[in-house]
């Protein structure tokens, strides 16, 4: 077993390298030039799901600003396996695209509280029956607005007169296979030339893709789409604001086997060193060796999403070590330790880099020795530190405080009752910081 995780990740470290990366950008335009194809942008959209509605808001400014062939999918996620914890995933869901929706300027749930589920199986098989037609696209969206907007009396005159066919579940099983084909698993994603981007969030990459390939209409200047790179900048204060002494310590729920984790990292520091707040990072053992399995198509899909934030971010990666297991444990132990000893800042940020971006076994003495000697921590000590298994209570303390906030995944981030998931949320979390400030105290630049 570990000789095959060992080839695995050497396989995954070479399909990640920025020359294979641009070598498949390269094929995949050459072969749509040679075969005189459009630029074919492939979106899947769940009805139930918030985060394809938020998407959804902005693919007309998408077709609009972009020479390019928008295909829309209705599709349900793949099963419980790319999902754990559904029934948490649907009310984080709801609450973080709340905030987003505020955020980004979107109307969410403005017209009821709820998305009218009782209108749920008809309104899909009223869309499926429109399938296929020239008019698909815009009664998906239509729907999807109505849906998520809580608009009960829109979506009931949308499904008048219509009955239960079962067409709908067709569709969602047929639209599933070519999500999984394609090689992903979830909605709210959109496919291009072999690429995937999940959510408004990543939208910004696609864009970036087609500006280099020459595919914006002429003289077309869509200030929405730019909005939402603009809504997700933040500037941290130069002096902590006085109000921010009475807030609770902030919370970052780790996993070292975390890629996602790791380049959150440092940002996290520099929000908690901004504001003056106490940071407690609490490690968690990674989802696989709490009974959770990560199937291949979202290991695929993290790997390469954490590579290109991480090349935005000027972040070293790329050159990755598998922890899982004995690394893990061992990690645990010597953060236990590096935490007694004031170092626990310096442990995490040089464990980070040698298993992200430099490659190293910390399975290993050799390993763990060269991150240790990075953090300036006595090696004999570690070495002895790492023979306690006082951590697994720890860990097992800080899994339950997860849990209980409402998320189950790493990154996580805890201020008070406010939670928020994802690497890409730490621009959320300042702005509730912010708000919690707002005394007109503090320099912001």
């Amino acid at each position: 077993m570990i000789a095959r995780r060992k080839l695995q990740t050497r396989l995954i470290n070479t399909l990640l390298s920025p020359r294979v990366f641009a070598t498949r950008r390269w094929i995949a335009e050459r072969r749509r030039r040679l075969l005189g194809r459009p630029h074919l942008v492939s979106v899947f959209l769940e009805l139930d799901d918030p985060y394809s509605y938020l998407l959804s808001q902005f693919l007309p400014d998408l077709c609009a600003c972009y020479e390019i062939e928008l295909q829309l999918h209705l599709t349900q996620a793949l099963g419980d396996e790319f999902r754990p914890h559904a029934a948490m995933l649907a009310i984080y869901a709801e609450r973080d695209c709340e905030r987003l929706a505020r955020e980004l300027g979107v109307p969410f749930l403005d017209k009821g509280r709820a998305p009218p589920v009782e209108h749920r199986r008809t309104l899909i098989d009223v869309l499926a029956d429109s399938e296929g037609k020239a008019n698909f696209s815009d009664e998906l969206l239509e729907a999807i607005g109505l849906y998520w907007r809580g608009d009960s009396e829109g979506v009931a005159r949308r499904v008048s007169g219509a009955n239960l066919t079962g067409r709908g579940e067709v569709i969602l099983e047929k639209s599933q296979v070519l999500l999984a084909r394609l090689g992903h698993y979830n909605s709210a994603t959109i496919h291009y030339a072999g690429e995937w981007y999940w959510g408004v969030d990543r939208l910004h990459y696609l864009i970036k893709r087609l500006d280099m390939l020459g595919a914006r209409r002429e003289d077309s200047a869509n200030t929405r789409l730019a909005s939402i790179r603009q809504a997700m900048q933040v500037a941290l204060p130069v002096t902590p604001p006085s109000s921010a002494k009475e807030l609770p310590p902030l919370e970052y729920f780790y996993s070292f086997r975390s890629p996602y984790s790791y380049l959150s990292l440092g940002r996290v520091y520099d929000i908690a060193d901004a504001f003056g707040l106490e940071l407690k990072i609490r490690p968690v053992l990674p989802m696989v060796m709490r009974s959770m399995q990560v199937p291949k198509s979202k290991l695929i899909y993290i790997a390469t999403d954490t590579t290109r934030e991480a090349r935005r971010l000027d972040i070293p990666f790329g050159k990755f070590a598998d922890p899982i297991g004995r690394g893990i444990e061992r990690c645990m132990a010597a953060f236990r330790y590096a935490l007694g000893e004031k170092r626990e800042r310096d442990f995490l940020i040089h464990a980070g880099e040698a298993i992200w971006a430099r490659g190293i076994d910390v399975a290993t003495d050799k390993g763990m020795r060269k991150v240790t000697a990075r953090t300036g921590l006595f090696w004999p000590d570690v070495k002895m530190a790492m023979q306690d298994e006082a951590w697994r209570e720890i860990a097992e303390e800080n899994r339950e405080a997860m849990m209980a906030s409402g998320c189950w995944g790493v990154p996580t981030m805890r201020l008070g009752d406010a939670v928020f998931w994802g690497q890409d949320r730490d621009w959320l979390l300042v702005r509730h910081i912010e708000e919690l400030c707002d005394s007109g105290d503090g320099i912001l630049v």
